[in-house]
């Protein structure tokens, strides 16, 4: 069974930093290429970030380039999101994502390919 846990998600001032950590188990994590999403209220899921499998690319949205950064530890299972900077309009619940990347494709920036959800983790940033 294949689970997702994200953890590090809080309520922070603008300005101020978070960094989420997600967990994975039941998978073979270093055949997956990693990211995060995010859904605000009213809005629909939309790409944040992601990491190739091996770690050696990565790729952002471009209203978190600069700010963000992926990274990933494939001998823990574990993914991370560092966030600095943060701005009233990055609160959303925010999901890591799963991606097989022997499909190919990259960067898999489109929901529809994503193969395994967490269950999200809430950020709210305070302005």
């Amino acid at each position: 069974q294949v689970q997702l846990v994200e953890s590090g998600g809080g309520l922070v001032q603008a300005g101020g930093s978070l960094r989420l950590s997600c967990a994975a188990s039941g998978l073979a994590f270093s055949n997956y290429n990693m990211g995060w999403f995010r859904q605000a209220p009213g809005k629909g899921r939309e790409f944040v970030a992601t990491i190739l499998w091996s770690g050696g690319s990565t790729y952002y949205a471009d209203s978190v380039k600069g700010r963000f950064t992926i990274s990933r530890d494939n001998a823990k299972n574990m993914v991370y999101l560092e966030m600095n900077s943060l701005k009233s309009e990055d609160t959303a619940n925010y999901y890591c994502a799963a991606d097989y990347w022997v499909r190919g494709g990259w960067p898999p920036v489109d929901r529809e390919r994503i193969d395994y959800w967490g269950q999200g983790t809430q950020v709210t940033v305070s302005s």
